[in-house]
């Protein structure tokens, strides 16, 4: 926890640093305000003696409005400086939460594709906003809060010191020793924090999973299983939360009662000094103001340094993600992948998942430029694998992938998806409108290429047939499409990109048989003049592709043009071909 608090209070610090000078300035307001809010009551001493010296009234009165001239304009300058703190805080913390906020999600999204399947969504969103939130806390406490104290105590134990030595000695040593106490506890309290903090992200993570699979919940009848599940995760997170609770209010009510004994003797030792003659009746008033703001101020400690403490037990699991290495990085000075022909080579590739379970051994294949190519095999035989390494989901373990000759691996992997376009098997849309699901696949696209790319992709009939068109928004991952709706909105944006190399995963395994006719014209259209890797199961959508591979077990088995796999004897293509086509009528 050390070692990662250290490291929470420098990504905060490198944000912090981009508005150093507004920092700076609420700071030094709040500075300002506490020093001046504890010289006016040195004037009310002043006037409270004044007025108790049992000098004539005429005399009094002068001197009297005298300084309330000067508590008056302490008051103003108090007021300035809470507002100058004011408005700068809010500019400052605004602006680096913000810039935490964007590090947060530049970080997140640089990690691999397993990372975030091995991740629960609603966890994950949860650290970025509590580690924002956590920054907000903490410069809350340390402005509001520790500030004024230091600048309390340092300014009180100096100034009493100047009435007698004992006494400011005194006020400063009780105070060390009650504060050291406080931080002693909260750091006994933090492993109890820290397991809260986990208790609400397992929470999290189980009501950002149910709702994901909201469907599953009812057609299997999950309800009451997942109600219990559910019940189990918060009732964890209640007794551990409780806990830490009651730690808290105990240490409360036992520094209440040590600050009473304090404000006790402070009176007690304060009479003494009156009866030898050193205090007047506005000392004993001063004294009184000073500890009772002392009292505020401190008593809160306790719970103020708890409260830093929870945000960085807060901000921990997002720390770890930042010190998380990226799987997949670029190299340094990793160059821009160009795009001429499309060729691509894999070779003598390997490739590991955990370093235990080999999925391709010394695998070879290489795609001539603007070929048509079709991976098909059984479930797990490494047919998605390879798409993974060529857009470098995955690294390889060992070998290497060349497009148009240049090593994957050493160009940027924005290049690398730049020259790709991908129409997965089962695509997830933002919630966002369709133009801007569609334009996603080119971000400068007018319009009116926009619905051209709808067009040929056979998706423009049924846009316009919505409520609002093109500017409809589609849901959670686009739920409020039907499975080949979405498909189609997929490929829409891929003609958009219009990359010379296209990947098919599948890309019209959610058409029914209406959609897919319609549909296959847009796909030929869209893969002219390109290198095209099709994933496919449904081997009817394939017959007519330049070349056909069959993967097993992480390699190639069998290649070559439909009519000639399909008619090997024994050949695996021959058998899956049977299978599908068995009873039915093949076109």
């Amino acid at each position: 926890m050390k070692e990662n608090t250290k490291k929470t209070f420098q990504i905060y610090l490198q944000s912090v640093k981009k508005y150093k000078l507004l920092g700076i300035l609420a700071y030094l307001g709040v500075a300002g305000a506490v020093i001046i809010s504890l010289i006016t009551p040195i004037y009310i001493k002043n006037f409270i003696d004044l007025i108790s010296s049992g000098q004539a009234k005429a005399e009094i009165i002068p001197q009297a409005i005298g300084i309330i001239k000067i508590i008056f304009c302490l008051e103003v300058a108090i007021w300035i400086s809470w507002r100058i703190s004011d408005f700068s805080s809010i500019r400052f913390q605004s602006s680096v939460i913000a810039d935490l906020s964007n590090r947060c999600f530049e970080y997140l999204h640089k990690h691999s594709y397993d990372y975030f399947n091995n991740n629960f969504g609603g966890s994950l969103v949860k650290k970025v906003k509590w580690f924002s939130s956590a920054f907000e806390n903490i410069a809350d406490r340390i402005m509001w809060n520790f500030l004024p104290l230091a600048i309390a105590i340092t300014f009180v134990t100096i100034y009493l010191s100047t009435l007698n030595i004992w006494l400011g000695i005194g006020v400063l040593a009780w105070i060390i020793i009650f504060l050291s106490i406080n931080l002693i506890f909260v750091r006994f309290k933090l492993k109890y924090d820290i397991r809260r903090s986990e208790a609400e992200t397992a929470s999290t993570g189980v009501l950002a999973d149910t709702i994901t699979n909201h469907n599953n919940v009812k057609l299997f009848n999950g309800y009451l299983p997942e109600v219990r599940n559910f019940a189990r995760v918060t009732d964890d997170l209640r007794k551990i939360r409780h806990f830490t609770w009651q730690l808290g209010a105990f240490f409360h009510s036992l520094s209440g009662i040590i600050w009473i004994a304090l404000e006790i003797g402070i009176l007690y030792f304060s009479l003494i000094l009156w009866n030898k003659g050193i205090l007047t009746a506005g000392w004993f008033v001063l004294i009184q103001l000073y500890m009772i703001n002392l009292f505020m101020k401190v008593l809160e400690f306790g719970k103020h340094i708890q409260k830093l403490y929870e945000s960085l037990a807060d901000a921990e699991e997002m720390t770890i993600i930042f010190d998380t290495p990226h799987e997949i990085q670029d190299i340094v000075r990793a160059k821009e992948l160009k795009v001429n022909e499309g060729e691509i080579v894999f070779q003598d590739v390997d490739f590991n998942y955990h370093s235990t379970r080999s999925i391709l051994r010394k695998f070879n294949l290489e795609i001539v430029p603007k070929e048509n190519v079709a991976l098909v095999g059984a479930s797990g035989s490494g047919k998605t694998t390879i798409i993974k390494l060529l857009l470098r989901m995955v690294d390889v373990s060992a070998g290497h992938i060349f497009i148009d000759g240049q090593n994957i691996s050493k160009m940027t992997q924005e290049s690398l998806w730049r020259n790709i376009s991908m129409v997965p098997q089962d695509p997830i849309l933002f919630h966002r409108s369709l133009m801007e699901n569609i334009r996603y696949g080119k971000p400068d696209a007018t319009d009116e290429e926009v619905v051209e790319a709808s067009k040929l992709a056979k998706c423009h009939d049924f846009i316009i047939e919505t409520d609002s068109g093109y500017e409809t928004f589609v849901g959670e991952r686009g739920i409020k499409l039907s499975g080949g709706e979405r498909q189609r909105i997929a490929i829409a944006r891929a003609i958009l990109r219009n990359a010379k190399i296209l990947v098919l995963d599948e890309a019209t395994s959610s058409l029914d048989s209406n959609s897919e006719n319609l549909i296959q014209e847009a796909l030929a259209e869209l893969m002219k003049d390109k290198t095209v890797i099709v994933v496919a199961h449904r081997l009817s959508t394939i017959r007519k592709m330049d070349r056909i591979i069959v993967i097993d077990e992480g390699e190639i088995i069998e290649e070559g043009k439909h009519d000639e796999l399909a008619n090997k004897a024994n050949g695996a293509y021959a058998k899956l071909w049977k299978l599908q086509a068995g009873g039915f009528i093949v076109e």
